[in-house]
């Protein structure tokens, strides 16, 4: 019974994880538990790559280990859980909303955001689909493509949402380019009016593309003026420390 018992407590403990990261005292009081049985738990859990810890080591976040057991369920919510931790310290550091979105045939799926803390926020885009050439998330995405599925792709009748959206072929084969010369890519008031976005795709282990971190916010305050190259690098960084653990596994993909 104590091992059914220190299971179940273990469980408790990666539910309240999953909602939020949390350090040994914040986790202990959640959940009842002496600080020492806590910690006793959390060591076991980080040994197996169940929980893992933050870039300073006071807060536990979920770990690799358990977006590769969500994986044998549903790709796409795994990254989603895994990347959290990763969009919140974006967030903090550039104080906008952040998100992460996945490919899903010729469109871009948003699967999860952190809001920013300003009073004047972007809406929630979790859920949304755009076609692959409207936002920096899909475009990153696309420069990864060989060059004929790209080609298959601006054969096709593009859609514009605002009046700044790019639909010419020749312009979105350039911008491709850049991306894959710089390793992000900005777009102004191209999928919505007054919101800028700039985004960074994400690889797996053999390099092959997951999704995208992006970060956008009012076209007002967003970029601050001459800060977005600097903005942008953080976003990289932010891509770049979501190391997903997941074997080459790629997110299905939708039938266009």
């Amino acid at each position: 019974m104590a091992v059914v018992q220190s299971l179940s407590r273990a469980f408790d403990l990666l539910r309240a994880l999953a909602v939020s990261p949390a350090g040994i005292t914040d986790l202990a009081w959640r959940s009842g538990l002496p600080k020492s049985t806590v910690a006793r738990l959390l060591a076991a859990l980080e040994a197996e790559g169940a929980v893992t810890r933050s870039e300073d080591g006071r807060l536990y976040v979920i770990g690799s280990a358990m977006a590769e057991l969500a994986g044998a369920i549903d790709a796409s919510a795994a990254l989603a859980m895994s990347v959290r931790p990763h969009l919140q310290w974006l967030t903090g550091q550039l104080g906008e909303a952040s998100g992460f979105s996945v490919p899903t045939g010729y469109s871009v799926q948003y699967v999860v955001q952190v809001e920013s803390p300003n009073p004047v926020q972007v809406r929630d885009y979790t859920g949304l689909t755009l076609p692959m050439h409207v936002g920096p998330s899909g475009l990153c995405m696309m420069a990864q493509w060989p060059a004929e599925e790209a080609d298959r792709y601006l054969r096709r009748p593009l859609e514009t949402f605002t009046a700044r959206t790019v639909t010419e072929p020749e312009a979105i084969r350039r911008r491709l380019e850049e991306i894959a010369s710089q390793g992000f890519f900005w777009i102004y008031e191209e999928f919505a009016e007054g919101i800028n976005s700039v985004a960074a795709p994400v690889f797996s282990t053999r390099h092959r593309v997951l999704g995208a971190i992006h970060v956008h916010g009012p076209a007002y305050r967003f970029p601050a003026p001459g800060h977005a190259t600097a903005v942008a690098n953080v976003v990289k960084e932010a891509a770049h420390r979501f190391s997903v653990r997941f074997e080459d596994k790629e997110i299905p993909a939708r039938a266009d």
